[in-house]
Order: C-alpha cells, then sequence, then structure tokens
C-alpha cells in the first residue's frame, strides 16, 4: 500500500479504481471520478472483499479506494489487502464508524486517508486530489533506492566454469551476511540451475515475463519471484527444450529496470550467448564477474570476452575469478594464463569436490553449505569487491552532478588549490595494481 517503497509511476497501471458496498456512495464518487479525468467505470460494488479477489489477479491503481462497510473487523481484514496491493499505490479507505482510534490504526497501517460515509462531493474532491498529489510528489526514497543499487553479471567463460555457482553464492552473500534485497536472475532460460541449486521450484515467471513483456510491473516482481531467504529473491525458469526463445531482450531489460526498484542488489547468472545476443542487458551493470578456469580454451574466450566488454559495455568493471583451481594440475599455469589475457587475475577460487558435492546434497548455495571453507573465504572476498566498486561510481556520479551545477565556476584555478579527485586507473596503471593485489590462492 502506501509503503516507503514504490515502483514508480507505472505505465501499465490504471490511475484509479474504487471498490464500495452501497450505491449511494457509487452515485456520490462516479462523478467526482468523472471531473478528475478518470474512467467512471473504475468504480465497482463490492467492498474490500471484492478489491481483494480483483488486485489478486491484476495491477493496483494508482490510487486505490475501498469501502470497509461490510468488515467485522476492519483492521485485519485490510491485512490481506496489504497482501495484493502493490507497494506505492495510495489507498483512500471509506466506512461507517466513527471512531478516532480506529481512524489513527488505519493511517499507521499505511492507508492514506480515512472518509466516513455518508460521503461529500467536495469532501471525496479533496481526498482524491490529495491522494493525486501524494503519488506524484517525488520519493526520497526512490533516490536513496537508486543510489545504493549495485548490479553484477556473471558469466562464464567455458561451460562448465562453475559461473552458476558463484552467481548463487555472490547473490546469498548479499542477502544473507550483509543484510541486502539481492534479485538472483539466471537468464538461461532453458537449462538454469539458479532455483534448483536452492532447491527450489522456478515456476513461471521468467517465462511469463519474455512473453508478455508489458505485464512487468512491481506487482509482477513480487508475485513472480520466488523467495530464498529473507532478502533473496530468485528469477529463474526451467522452459520446455522444445520451445525456443523468441524475445527482442526488451523483458529482460524491464526485469532489469524494475529489480533496480525494488533491490539493493542485482546478480544476473548470464550465459554467453546472451551477452551477444542481447548486449543492452550490459547498460546497468557494474560490474562483470567473469568465471574463468586455467584452460586454453578459457584463456581464448576470456580475451574475447574482455575485447568485446571494452566495445559494448565500457562502463562495467571486469572481474576476472579464476575457479577451481588445483595446484600443480591446471592446463596452463597462472601466470600464462595472465600474460595470455593481458590482465591479472582478481581472485582465485581453489577446487574443492567434496564442498561442492556438499551443497548439492543440502540444496543449498555453496557458501551457505560450507561457510568455512576457503572458497567460501574467497567469495566474501569478491562480495567486499563488489559492494566498494559499487561505493565507488556512485561517488563519482555524485561528483559528476556537483560538477554540472558549478559548470559556469572557474573549475580550474579551484582545482589548482585543492586536492585532485580520484581519475580512472589507464590501462598500465590497473595492470599494475592488480598484479599487485592478485595474489589471493588460498
Amino acid at each position: 500500500m502506501n509503503a516507503p517503497w514504490n515502483s514508480g509511476p507505472g505505465g501499465n497501471r490504471d490511475p484509479f479504481a474504487a471498490y464500495v458496498c452501497d450505491d449511494n456512495t457509487l452515485d456520490t464518487l462516479r462523478p467526482v471520478v468523472a471531473e478528475l479525468g478518470w474512467a467512471p467505470e473504475k468504480c465497482a460494488k463490492g467492498g474490500l472483499r471484492n478489491a481483494i479477489q480483483s488486485l489478486s489477479v491484476t495491477a493496483s491503481p494508482n490510487i486505490l479506494v475501498v469501502d470497509l462497510s461490510e468488515c467485522s473487523d476492519p483492521l485485519t481484514e485490510i491485512n490481506g489487502l496489504a497482501e495484493v496491493c502493490e507497494p506505492g499505490t495510495v489507498v483512500i479507505a471509506v466506512g461507517q464508524v466513527n471512531d478516532v482510534r480506529l481512524y489513527r490504526d488505519l493511517l499507521a497501517s499505511g492507508l492514506h486517508d480515512y472518509l466516513l460515509k455518508p460521503l461529500a462531493s467536495g469532501q471525496l474532491r479533496d481526498a482524491l486530489n490529495e491522494a493525486q498529489a501524494v503519488f506524484s510528489s517525488p520519493k526520497a526514497v526512490d533516490a536513496q533506492a537508486a543510489k545504493r543499487h549495485v548490479s553484477t553479471a556473471v558469466v562464464g567463460t567455458r561451460g562448465g566454469a562453475g559461473a552458476s555457482t558463484v552467481a548463487t553464492s555472490l547473490a546469498w552473500l548479499f542477502s544473507d551476511e550483509h543484510k541486502l534485497p539481492t534479485a538472483l536472475l539466471d537468464l538461461d532460460v532453458h537449462f538454469g540451475t539458479g532455483a534448483l541449486t536452492l532447491d527450489l521450484e522456478p515456476g513461471r515467471g521468467l517465462t511469463d515475463a519474455i512473453d508478455n513483456p508489458s505485464r512487468i510491473d512491481g506487482l509482477f516482481i513480487e508475485r513472480a519471484m520466488i523467495r530464498a531467504n529473507d532478502n533473496l529473491a530468485v528469477l529463474s525458469a526451467e522452459a520446455p527444450i522444445s520451445t525456443p526463445l523468441m524475445t527482442d531482450g526488451a523483458a529482460f531489460v524491464q526485469l532489469e529496470e524494475e529489480f533496480r526498484q525494488a533491490f539493493e542488489v542485482t546478480v544476473i547468472d548470464m550465459p554467453r550467448n546472451m551477452l551477444i545476443n542481447f548486449p543492452q542487458l550490459l547498460a546497468d551493470v557494474n560490474i562483470v564477474t567473469l568465471v574463468c578456469e586455467f584452460t586454453l580454451a578459457s584463456a581464448r574466450d576470456a580475451i574475447r570476452i574482455l575485447s568485446w566488454l571494452k566495445t559494448y559495455a565500457p562502463h562495467a568493471q571486469p572481474l576476472i575469478v579464476a575457479n577451481k583451481v588445483q595446484s600443480g594440475l591446471s592446463e596452463i599455469s597462472r601466470a600464462d594464463f595472465e600474460a595470455s589475457i593481458e590482465r591479472s587475475v582478481d581472485f582465485v577460487l581453489p577446487y574443492d569436490a567434496k564442498a561442492a558435492t556438499n551443497a548439492a546434497k543440502l540444496g543449498q548455495a555453496f557458501v551457505e553449505a560450507n561457510k568455512s571453507s576457503k572458497v567460501t573465504a574467497q567469495l566474501r572476498k569478491v562480495v567486499e569487491h563488489i559492494a566498494a566498486a559499487g561505493d565507488e561510481e556512485l561517488v563519482t556520479e555524485s561528483a559528476d552532478e556537483k560538477k554540472s551545477l558549478l559548470g559556469s565556476l572557474d573549475l580550474k584555478s579551484l582545482l589548482s588549490t585543492s586536492k585532485k579527485p580520484k581519475t580512472a586507473k589507464t590501462g598500465s596503471e590497473k595492470k599494475a595494481k592488480t598484479k599487485g593485489a592478485a595474489k589471493t590462492d588460498a
């Protein structure tokens, strides 16, 4: 309802709907609604129960009027509306009980206002105008949520490199240890393991989104995603392999946009072919976590993907994570791998078949099942690096905004007397820094 989470003015949501119990209220409401430019037919009979039933299968309107006259316990029954009503909707209740305590309790539960019947046209008009102003006004929490958001795409250089294991582990650490609202999006529509790894049924949410991108909004996200823990929601699929993927990528972009509004972290398990087919998916990604192995094929494809990122996603910071590393048993050495890709490996995850088997048997993320393993210790460092990189980007964006406001000043003279801000590292500087910090073999 009118909670401090807002999906933003939804393009596919009706501006108004009402569910009232009697004809007199309906007759008073419809002319005022028409005067405000809304559809009078959106005023229906049925009260709170009808509202709950209807909103359980349709998107919530921007402004909702519900009649509590038939409720024996309004405070308890209004909770049913909260379960189906999209956060951000401004709710006005009407009823026959003239009780100050009830009024205060209803407002405390998230309702915008409570009007006593019989309704007067002027009173109703004022309440709806105020509700419209509340819905349209900028929400301070929106800006804060946008500032906090960090997004990483986890890409394996080769099949079997362990990108999905890394993706689910990162999402779990962000949500469980850092207590950040996190979305895990598994874009392997036919063979994804995001839900399977966490012992969850994937549902039809992702396939429905692909088939009907116009349905994607805050309410859709809330219903389609599967909860893995209090802070982690998963969107995955096991589409029939007889059904090809038919999309222009619009659904995925819309999903990412909704995630930015609803979560503080997005982890995308992204198959390599999705980079080529839908480069727009990386438009808002902060970091591309490239999971590789010390093999010739992995080195070759790491080179190709890094080159692709420079061309199509220059804003995204690559993070090289070597997985399943066995000392002395790798196809090529770490030094040769780094020389081939012309950059240092950022993190090394040792091979631990026993821990991986344990996680699979328990139906848990690797890091949840093996909290004290060396691999988990390294993955915690990966999470900290991603979070820190997201914070640095926010500082840069904030500095850019301030600079634009001061564009008319003599910035050269100001900068000459102040400490120089951090600038992007050159390629050689990045390489030198990374080589110095990459010795993280467990």
